[in-house]
């Protein structure tokens, strides 16, 4: 059998029905159309001339996105991308290779596979913005001028902000943290399956700061557990998840949904607990309390870091100045078109942008084209009407086979793209398909501009 018939064979198992093939590519397609629907106006079709310098700092999935519709909108610009990474990471896909669904070469491929046509890419990181001077500098010293600038370099996982922590024990000792690499999902899904197997006591945390994906800490707690059961160990195991304030979630439904889940599985919730050091050696990991630090012992444990804007955005004048979001550097964009507020040949999509939603390769998928469409109309001379609502999607893990297709907006509604179809607030076996075969696809499309 192919690997992708052992993987379809495998979603099959876990999902507790026979999937056929018709159902399997109608799922697909849906699947794919549930993130495609109702999206951002992407302005006039027409290409428009222009010799305009555009940089692109970041090739991610909100670097290349954008890069992808400039070409395609844009006749003569200059676009620049900058980025030294070659390895472009599906981050979406980390969370089903720390739960041994999907192998760590799932999420990974290249990203000059995703630069268009016409497109420079630098090879290099942006050390510096220079806005005033309508600049980016490079590690090497390079400068670039641009007439304008998207910035897309997503964010920074601060371990070095947590006392103790060692990324290179991730996997030994019960010490886990999908977040850091593919290797390091794997390793932790190796992790987890030793605790599977013999139970103690699992913790799971989430930082104080804002990060991406905030869902993911929930699902791989209910990932842990679902293992436990199907080895029958469930009771040999304590779980305890540690909120950082006072909420699971941050839509207050989908707060006592997943409130509900806890009670009903036995999961234990601590609430304002952020965890400030881990000794994995005698494996205690240190919290914060309103009583004051508390130590607690665990035999597994999934570390998320702290997250904050790269240093290169942090150190610049485009960083938020007061409130909020400038404690951890996000840049000061408006939410509603992603425009810098004092550098308006500036935006910001992605994970760096400091906005109260939206760091999600779903949010991307709005965001991007709204940018993009603003960017467009300064050059033609026009004015555009493109809006970023918030959307944020999290397909909520909450068993192996199960899931729950939260989508919402800036004001916490809940915006589903298949109304009165997939609720949001159900554990659906069609919701698991849409993450673990449809939203793939459908992320490809989105980089190379088509969704």
């Amino acid at each position: 059998m192919s690997a992708q018939g052992d993987e379809r064979k495998l979603l099959e198992s876990i999902g507790g029905r026979p999937l056929d093939r018709r159902t399997f590519l109608m799922l697909g397609a849906a699947g794919a159309g549930a993130l495609m629907l109702r999206a951002p106006p992407a302005g006039a079709a027409e290409r428009v001339r222009t010799s305009a310098r555009i940089v692109i700092a970041g090739a991610g999935a909100a670097g290349l996105a954008t890069a992808s519709r400039l070409a395609e909108r844009l006749d003569g610009a200059k676009i620049t991308l900058i980025d030294a990474r070659k390895e472009h990471y599906y981050q979406p896909g980390f969370t089903l290779v720390g739960a041994g669904v999907k192998p760590a070469s799932y999420v990974v491929s290249t990203t000059a596979e995703y630069v268009p046509g016409g497109v420079e890419l630098i090879e290099e990181r942006v050390a510096e913005f220079d806005p005033e001077g309508k600049r980016v500098v490079t590690e090497s010293g390079r400068a670039v001028a641009y007439d304008y600038l998207v910035v897309a370099t997503g964010l920074k996982l601060d371990y070095e902000a947590i006392p103790g922590m060692d990324v290179a024990r991730i996997g030994r000792n019960g010490l886990g943290s999908i977040y850091h690499s593919p290797a390091a999902a794997s390793a932790t899904w190796g992790a987890l399956q030793e605790f599977a197997d013999k139970g103690g006591v699992g913790v799971f945390c989430r930082p104080a700061t804002e990060m991406k994906c905030a869902g993911a800490p929930l699902k791989y707690t209910f990932i842990t557990d679902d293992h436990l059961r199907r080895r029958g160990n469930r009771g040999k195991a304590e779980l305890i998840y540690n909120a950082n304030n006072k909420v699971l979630f941050s839509v207050p439904i989908v707060h006592e949904k997943v409130r509900m889940l806890f009670r009903d599985r036995g999961i234990k919730t601590h609430y304002d607990r952020v965890l400030q050091a881990i000794d994995p050696g005698r494996r205690i990991a240190t919290f914060r309390s309103p009583e004051g630090t508390v130590e607690q012992p665990y035999d597994f444990i999934n570390v998320i870091p702290p997250m904050r804007a790269p240093d290169a955005v942090r150190n610049s004048a485009l960083r938020w100045q007061e409130g909020p979001w400038a404690a951890e550097g996000w840049m000061d964009v408006e939410k509603g078109n992603l425009r810098h507020k004092r550098f308006p040949e500036v935006f910001g999509v992605g994970d760096i942008a400091g906005v109260p939603k939206g760091k999600t390769a779903a949010s991307v998928k709005w965001q991007v084209p709204v940018a993009v469409d603003h960017l467009v109309a300064d050059i033609a001379g026009r004015k555009s009407d493109a809006v970023y609502n918030g959307y944020t999607s999290c397909p909520l893990i909450t068993r192996l086979g199960r899931a729950m297709l939260v989508e919402f907006d800036y004001e916490n509604n809940l915006v589903p793209s298949f109304p009165g179809v997939v609720a949001p607030l159900e554990e659906l076996w069609v919701s698991w398909v849409m993450k673990t075969m449809a939203l793939k696809p459908t992320y490809v499309s989105m980089l190379r501009g088509r969704a």
